[in-house]
């Protein structure tokens, strides 16, 4: 038979002096040491290191990728708008509601279109017909882009 543990005592700890620190538990006074210390403190574990600079480089060049890309979808894009009176196009798409022109030589192989009139405007179909009748004799396409402050209408020919 056994007997109990004396009142107040843990019957599963380790037995110590009578006037001894518990183990694990910090007294008054003393830093506490081990992985649990507040950092900077001494036995503390240590900080973990900053941002490794290839990281850091990853993501730089991440950025300059994604904006390479985008600066190129973007400069494709504009082509429509920085088309001038005089102009000649090339339609990079089949789709017809997204042909794709772009700029290019009048006297290359790639010129399909010269741009007769460029009316500055938002107009559906119809009345950018009627705007370019009026604006480009002898005109026969109408290519609209809308969209922001730059809506436009292209009256074109073939080249």
């Amino acid at each position: 038979m056994t007997t109990p543990p004396p009142q107040g005592q843990n019957p599963y700890s380790q037995s110590q002096a009578p006037g001894q620190p518990q183990q694990g538990v910090p007294q008054q006074g003393f830093p506490q040491q081990g992985p649990y210390a507040a950092p900077g403190m001494p036995g503390a574990a240590p900080e973990p290191p900053a941002k490794n600079k290839k990281n850091i480089l990853r993501i730089v060049g991440a950025v300059i990728a994604l904006a390479v890309i985008g600066g190129g979808w973007w400069a494709s894009q504009d082509d429509a708008k920085a088309a001038a009176v005089g102009d000649c196009m090339h339609r990079g798409s089949d789709d017809d509601n997204n042909p794709d022109l772009e700029v290019v030589e009048c006297g290359s192989d790639q010129a399909e279109y010269k741009v007769l009139a460029k009316i500055e405007g938002k107009f559906t179909g119809m009345i950018a017909q009627s705007k370019c009748e009026a604006e480009a004799e002898g005109f026969k396409y109408a290519y609209t882009e809308t969209g922001g402050s730059k809506s436009f209408v292209l009256c074109l020919d073939d080249a």
